[in-house]
């Protein structure tokens, strides 16, 4: 899962232009709340995880699980892998 987790923190950054100083963004902060990521860059988000990992990222899921951090998606993403 820490591999998971670096690949996304390394993607996240890039894509959505992350100072690698931000004092504030970390693995375990929430995306969305603290403005790192809008609705917009969620759906982009997604796209790349469903492309990136071969699986797909279902309205239940999004439901049932916490995908709000980097250390969240990348536990959903072990877990799909998993199945």
């Amino acid at each position: 899962m820490t591999e998971i987790a670096n690949q996304l923190e390394e993607h996240i950054r890039a894509r959505y232009e992350i100072d690698p100083d931000d004092e504030d963004f970390s693995q375990n902060v929430h995306l969305f709340d603290y403005g790192f990521i809008d609705s917009i860059g969620a759906t982009a988000l997604i796209a790349h995880i469903e492309k990136t990992y071969n699986l797909q990222v279902t309205n239940q899921d999004l439901m049932l699980y916490p995908l709000n951090t980097i250390n969240e998606i990348a536990a959903f993403i072990s877990r799909k892998i998993a199945r």
